[in-house]
């Protein structure tokens, strides 16, 4: 990898596109240091240091989310618009039939709904996110809401605002992955991430230098599994007919489709935890109720989805197991291999093609799904599996912080190789 990026580094062009990402980089970084007007920035640090969960998405947002910066939410309302738009490819006919025969205009049609679909999603995150901050103890937010008319522009401004910067980082994505290297929207998530691992590194030295060893090795047991799954694929091999026509025969070679264990990635562990967090949060609501039941049962709901709570890995476990196989094969069948294979003339050796080639691949997919099901599953786990043992609430960087940086990195280094093959370097090739 590094012999790579040093023989890019001596291309002016490929040189030019690794300065500019970083670059684009920086400037995400200084949006996220830009707050909110109106935060009351003690309060807010109180409100993160006491709560989990939104330490865990602020890891995710490298910061901006504990600043509550412009930039706060990150890219992830276009990364929920993305995901819808996947799942009603495959739901709305008409979705599916523009993906399948629009070809490249289609595809920039889907593309152009899910950007306008991001801008709601956005705005909606914005006014959740400013309600949560009113209701801590001391508010964060004192003046937000639309119940008196002198918090109406206020409350537009900050909502304006953060959703303005959903689409500023969104762009900047779209212009590293114009013009940079690699995926844009990836790499920013993969900035944020990593941006908080030194002052994690320099937390836990100070702290317990043992601990910092321990999650130092686990850290890299789980990136050397991470990508044996994500690498990991069952071969399936397809045999193209012969065809003859005059003197020439065309046709007849033998390929394999490559069926990944983990074809789903990151999405699963999204979905599980963007769901799990609901019940605790509106159970929250009903702990002050007069009536004696309601609190009760409010009060066993938040402490089964406290991330303390054995209820909360064994349910976030199945979870992610279960989207796994769901997102899977959803995005398996918008592939439509099957109906593919038969129109180029390709078939399965020993299966007839059509109906009993798509049982056999649906059959494979299943089985090695469960591999990378599972192991997701223990990823998702493992920071509340390892707190027992250690001090330290999590690793270095998070399990699912893990699978997305690991994942971009390998997607990125594809590209600046297939960038440095096709410039045809020898040093490299060799």
């Amino acid at each position: 990898m590094l012999e790579a990026v040093r023989n890019a580094m001596r291309l002016p062009d490929l040189r030019n596109k690794i300065l500019f990402t970083l670059m684009i980089l920086v400037i995400y970084r200084i949006a996220a240091h830009i707050p909110v007007p109106g935060i009351d920035a003690a309060a807010l640090e109180t409100f993160f240091r006491n709560n989990s969960v939104l330490g865990l998405l602020d890891l995710f947002s490298g910061g901006a989310l504990s600043n509550f910066s412009v930039v706060a939410m990150g890219v992830y309302p276009y990364i929920t618009a993305q995901i819808i738009m996947q799942l009603a490819v495959g739901i709305v006919p008409q979705l599916e039939r523009l993906s399948k025969e629009g070809g490249d205009a289609g595809r920039a049609q889907i593309n152009r709904y899910t950007h306008l679909l991001a801008v709601p999603l956005a705005a909606l995150n914005a006014f959740g996110q400013a309600i949560v901050l009113t209701q801590t103890n001391p508010p964060v937010l004192t003046n937000f809401g639309f119940t008196t008319p002198e918090a109406v522009m206020p409350t537009l401004a900050i909502i304006l605002t953060m959703t303005a910067g959903t689409i500023f980082a969104v762009w900047l994505g779209e212009l590293i992955t114009n013009q940079g290297i690699g995926s844009g929207v990836s790499i920013i998530i993969f900035g944020g991430i990593v941006a908080g691992v030194p002052q994690q590194i320099g937390q836990m030295a100070a702290s317990n230098t043992l601990s910092l060893v321990f999650f130092t090795i686990l850290t890299v047991i789980t990136i050397v599994g991470i990508i044996y799954i994500n690498e990991g694929h069952r071969r399936i091999p397809v045999q193209y007919a012969k065809r003859v026509r005059g003197t020439k025969v065309y046709g007849g070679q033998s390929t394999y489709i490559p069926l990944k264990i983990n074809s789903s990635g990151m999405i699963p562990l999204i979905f599980a935890i963007s769901i799990l967090i609901f019940p605790g949060v509106i159970a929250g609501y009903f702990t002050a109720s007069s009536i004696s039941w309601i609190r009760d049962a409010a009060y066993v709901v938040v402490n089964a989805f406290n991330q303390n709570s054995p209820v909360y890995w064994i349910v976030y476990f199945l979870m992610v197991v279960g989207f796994t196989y769901f997102y899977t094969d959803v995005i398996f069948r918008q592939q439509n291999l099957p109906e593919s294979l038969q129109q180029q003339g390709g078939f399965i050796p020993g299966i007839r093609p059509g109906k009993k080639t798509e049982e056999y691949l649906n059959g494979v997919l299943q089985r090695i799904t469960l591999v990378g099901a599972l192991f997701l599953g223990i990823v998702a786990i493992m920071p509340f599996l390892v707190r027992d043992v250690t001090e330290q609430n999590t690793l270095l960087i998070t399990s699912t912080g893990l699978l997305i940086v690991v994942g971009v990195v390998l997607d990125t280094m594809k590209q600046l190789q297939a960038q440095l093959v096709m410039r045809h370097y020898e040093g490299f090739i060799k």
